[in-house]
């Protein structure tokens, strides 16, 4: 009899139990039919008011219509409007994948006008037009208020926010295997960001998701999330140098953002799609391993994959051809194919030309020193690593995260884009902080609606050192130096600086006779002969191209006799960096310093103002085959931090000297601490070997102990005894906390 009822009790619940589902299921689809009823009201109330006020743009015939036709006339518009940017959006933006991304920002608004103009001919009254330009300002208007409507009325709808979140992470795992239980990590990258600038911003509550995850907010109570350690980059302190150790394992023979390899004859630049591709190939044989991402990871943004399956927007594979899942390009269709996000991106990216152009504008007007050119494309540079990169790259997160993805590195760089230009501290880089923490505050908000916990890691793969430039500050070039070094002809302007005349007048006491004047003339041993000067940053790479090996200081000063010495005694120079015959290498500086590699701990000379490690940073780039005849890097004041860049930069970094060396880690607490015994990591193959560990304790990615190096002698050692103190993206993951 017992059994009986509890059988009848099953039935009974099992009937109520599918009655529930269903009444929910009804309760949902009301819920949406509401929330698409306000959203057309709304539009349909928005076209009316723009035609009210837009003298191009009417709803009504020459003749004049009564209210009510005026208003159906208006409703069919935003609904024909409505149902087209749902259905052909998507494909336009597919079409477009071939288009710059760039230009794909800016025909956001005209494509959205085009599809306002097919709905308008298509509604039955015939009587509405617009002008083409008015209906560029009308569809843009009309789909920010749609979108911010809908995402109003979601907010307001816990269930319909959850069910929006998920809806793509069922897409994407179904059919797949259940997520596990156990962790992700997701390695959100700061581009540029340095430690002491991050510890400022959030000193100065810029950042107070940062400062929360810290403890150090009065509604934290003190109880910290996350712990912040500093660590030290490589010489190369940027970020080809740096994310590829990051990811891959190994940087070996990465002297600097750009350099020239004498036995292809090529210069390498770390940013070039093809010079990427190559670094990485280099970096997987080196290690015998695919990267830190090879086990259902995710690479967002980034110059290479790491070895995830899937990427977005990924430099080292836009040079080949990818399937639709890993192509770099994915992400922009993803994001874009939502015209609200669309649209929503391209006025914030109109919004941030518009404040570039405001802030280069007051800079100059008030004389501000230093400051370089921020004319030409520059403005549209910024707004799209600024605005829709950013977006781009946060939406393929959440969408990773949504996909219950086990790894995910992601790099924005907004802020090291702007620091370059407007320098690493002052009012418009804290503008880009305050966005950047509002973007790791999305992240965090999304992860609690994941199908598996996620563990945020916040780095940084450098920092920016500020100072005026070489040119700006001695009227010459690097290059222009080091030819009138050389005894080659420079331009004039150059001639009447005090530091070429010094530099001629070196050459002729060398030499013993007169020195080319300037002009176009060529020198007599032929531009063969003539030096191949790049420029890192702050760091200076000389090569002369008709020698196949690298020259040595006897070498050098056989064939330049004034060379090293008009280069290492100039004041806005730091160092020099050489091979020498009887010591192997040798650093040179000011006065007649010359000092072997294999003393530099006991006399650093000229390094000694550059800081703990910079004598280990440089042995080890001297390691490297491809290293330059003559590395430069630039003078430094420790007092202010200060360098001079030998680009067109007043935040720079790329060399050593200052906070350009000093990126950070943020890590959850709940994951072993980076440095053993306290110990700071240092350079970029260190920090890939915590990231492994934590992604180990996070029972993910099976990444091997060590990397299996093919290796021959191995660099000397870098010392660690300074203490540490501490796809398709998502493109409806949360809009409405879209990071304007």
């Amino acid at each position: 009899m017992a059994g009986w009822r509890a059988a009848s009790t099953g039935v009974g619940a099992g009937t109520r139990g599918v009655r529930g589902v269903r009444g929910v299921r009804w309760r949902r689809a009301v819920s949406q039919a509401g929330r698409s009823i306000a959203v057309w009201g709304v539009s349909t109330l928005t076209m009316l008011v723009l035609a009210g006020i837009l003298p191009d743009f009417r709803l009504q015939s020459a003749d004049g219509d009564s209210s009510t036709t005026i208003a159906v006339t208006a409703a069919v518009g935003a609904g024909v409007f409505g149902v087209l940017s749902a259905l052909v959006w998507p494909l336009l933006v597919r079409l477009l994948l071939l288009v710059p991304a760039l230009v794909l920002g800016l025909l956001v608004f005209f494509l959205n006008g085009s599809l306002l103009l097919l709905a308008l001919r298509l509604n039955p009254s015939g009587q509405s037009e617009a002008a083409p330009e008015t209906a560029v300002i009308v569809a843009a208007v009309m789909s920010a208020v749609a979108s911010a409507t809908g995402g109003a009325l979601a907010v307001r709808d816990d269930d319909a926010y959850r069910r929006r979140l998920y809806r793509l992470a069922d897409r994407r795992r179904r059919g797949g295997p259940a997520c596990p239980g156990t962790p992700g990590t997701v390695f959100l990258q700061l581009d540029g960001v340095g430690h002491d600038v991050l510890e400022a911003a959030v000193r100065k509550g810029l950042m107070p998701t940062v400062a929360r995850w810290l403890g150090r907010t009065p509604d934290a109570d003190g109880a910290a999330t996350h712990r912040l350690t500093p660590w030290r980059t490589d010489w190369s302190s940027q970020t080809g140098a740096s994310q590829l150790g990051i990811l891959h394992g190994s940087n070996h023979d990465v002297p600097a953002f750009r350099w020239y390899e004498k036995d292809s004859g090529e210069v390498m630049v770390s940013n070039r799609p093809t010079s990427a591709a190559e670094l990485q190939r280099r970096a997987v044989e080196r290690t015998g391993d695919g990267g830190l991402l090879s086990a259902d990871g995710a690479s967002r943004g980034n110059l290479f994959s790491g070895g995830a399956d899937e990427q977005a927007l990924v430099l080292s594979i836009a040079v080949r051809r990818r399937s639709r899942e890993t192509r770099s390009r994915a992400g922009y269709f993803a994001y874009f194919s939502d015209p609200a996000n669309a649209v929503r991106t391209a006025l914030s990216f109109v919004a941030e030309v518009v404040r570039e152009i405001a802030q280069s504008t007051r800079a100059r007007l008030r004389k501000e020193r230093p400051r370089v050119a921020r004319g030409g494309l520059y403005p549209l540079v910024r707004a799209f690593a600024t605005v829709v990169e950013r977006d781009v790259v946060v939406a393929a997160v959440t969408g990773d995260m949504l996909a219950g993805r086990t790894a995910v590195y992601a790099d924005l760089v907004a802020y090291d884009e702007v620091a370059h230009h407007s320098g690493p501290l002052g009012r418009d880089t804290e503008q880009v902080l305050g966005r950047l923490d509002r973007a790791l505050a999305l992240v965090e908000g999304v992860a609690e609606h994941a199908p598996r916990p996620y563990r945020i890691v916040v780095l940084s793969d450098h920092g920016q050192s500020p100072g005026e430039t070489f040119h700006a500050r001695y009227g010459l070039t690097l290059g222009d130096l080091v030819r009138a070094g050389c005894g080659l002809p420079v331009p004039r302007r150059a001639q009447r600086t005090h530091s070429g005349a010094e530099a001629r007048a070196a050459v002729r006491a060398a030499l013993r006779r007169p020195v080319e004047e300037g002009g176009g003339r060529r020198s007599p041993a032929g531009r063969g002969s003539e030096p191949i000067v790049l420029a890192s940053g702050n760091l200076g790479l000389v090569s002369f191209p008709d020698v196949p090996h690298r020259m040595s200081k006897e070498e050098i000063d056989a064939r330049h006799p004034a060379l090293l010495s008009t280069l290492a005694n100039h004041p806005g120079i730091g160092f020099l960096l050489v091979r020498s015959e009887r010591h192997g290498g040798v650093v040179l500086g000011a006065y007649g310093a010359e000092i072997p590699l294999d003393r530099l701990d006991e006399d650093p000379g000229p390094l000694a103002v550059f800081g703990p490690g910079a004598a280990d940073a440089v042995r080890r780039t001297h390691s490297f085959p491809h290293t330059a005849d003559i590395m430069v890097n630039s003078f430094h004041d420790p007092a202010d931090g200060e360098v001079l860049a030998f680009e067109e930069q007043i935040g720079s970094h790329g060399g050593l000297g200052g906070a350009q060396a000093r990126p950070f880690l943020l890590s959850p607490l709940a994951l072993s601490a980076p440095g053993e015994d306290g110990a700071q990591p240092a350079g970029a193959e260190d920090v890939h070997r915590i990231l492994r560990r934590w992604l180990r304790e996070s029972d993910g990615p099976e990444v091997p102990l060590e990397p299996r190096h093919k290796r021959g002698p191995e660099p000397l050692p870098r010392t660690t005894s300074e203490p540490a103190t501490d796809t398709e993206p998502a493109s409806e993951a949360a809009p409405e906390e879209h990071v304007a």
